[in-house]
């Protein structure tokens, strides 16, 4: 959830075309420039493009420095063996040249439809699944993992970005929250939404040595086949830290009533940890519902269909299910 993400950043936009990436791909790596050329939608600080049948090239748009996709090329070969869903795994490294000066890398492509335009049908074995993955995932990190860079935290360190996500929705007269700081707030909307916030940021912190979190999951970022979740995509928030970041997709991914049986399988979540996590969840739907709203006005890295998914999600936050 970066600025570029919703909106703000300032990097100048580079026009990606098929024809582009298939000059980069004969000038650095001829052997693959012969396969076919797709473009993928969505995408903002990276735009991804379909390279064959088992392959995409993630291509740096957006985003102002290649941080992201180095730490993904770095540390996604060391994750990906352990882990029980597909991941992306970087192949090959396209490096900044003068047709173009950012980075791109060659990496497997992950199969399934985004769940932000799909959905999940079989949510009890999407809850076992999400399960799985994230407690093989979350392994104590070693010394030299990447920080968040504001993921992974404690939620009282994140109290700006929860302010302006939740001033910017109120601010709009959406319907999705009401005039959430109290005046017609939609059933009481707004104190709710606060309560599980602070009740967030008063749990203690994360008693445990950091570990591997993805630290950004929500529906853009996992992809679903046969209704359940089928693979995991987008690592460039990876950090070590908290696992109650990645824990709240409990309720922004999986559908109502499976968040009990998610902290059951998943099996490591003390009381603090599921409040962190019920805090922070609040927060990644305040943005989803925030970049909806931009979508809908037509900003730059808007995303319409985020804001239904957001607001449903947030009825799963404050009912706890």
């Amino acid at each position: 959830m970066t600025d570029t993400e919703i909106g703000t950043g300032t990097d100048t936009e580079i026009e990606i075309t098929a024809d582009l990436v298939r000059d980069l791909l004969a000038e650095q790596h001829p052997d693959l420039a012969g396969l076919a050329v797709r473009e993928v939608a969505g995408g903002w600080g990276n735009q991804m493009w379909r390279l064959g049948d088992e392959l995409a090239v993630r291509m740096q748009r957006m985003d102002p420095t290649p941080e992201l996709q180095l730490k993904e090329r770095r540390w996604l070969p060391v994750l990906a063996p352990r882990l029980p869903l597909p991941v992306p795994v970087p192949v090959r490294f396209g490096e900044p040249s003068a047709r173009f000066p950012k980075h791109w890398t060659v990496m497997t492509w992950v199969p399934g439809e985004p769940l932000d335009h799909g959905s999940i049908s079989r949510g009890g074995h999407a809850a076992d699944v999400l399960a799985d993955f994230l407690r093989a995932l979350h392994e104590e990190a070693p010394a030299d993992a990447p920080n968040g860079a504001g993921f992974g935290v404690h939620p009282k360190e994140c109290a700006d970005g929860f302010d302006h996500f939740f001033g910017a929705v109120a601010s709009s007269g959406s319907d999705d929250v009401g005039n959430i700081d109290g005046i017609d707030a939609i059933g009481g909307l707004g104190g709710d939404i606060r309560a599980v916030w602070e009740d967030a940021v008063a749990a203690p912190e994360w008693a445990g040595p950091p570990v591997w979190v993805h630290a950004d999951l929500h529906p853009a970022n996992v992809v679903v086949s046969d209704g359940t979740l089928a693979g995991v995509v987008d690592f460039g928030a990876l950090c070590a830290g908290d696992p109650a970041w990645d824990l709240a997709a409990a309720w922004v991914l999986l559908p109502e009533g499976t968040a009990a049986r998610f902290f059951e399988a998943y099996g490591r979540a003390d009381e603090a940890t599921v409040r962190r996590a019920r805090g922070l969840a609040a927060m990644k739907c305040l943005f989803l519902m925030l970049m909806g709203q931009n979508g809908e006005r037509g900003l730059p890295g808007g995303k319409p269909n985020w804001g239904p998914l957001g607001r449903t999600a947030l009825d799963r936050v404050l009912k706890g299910v």
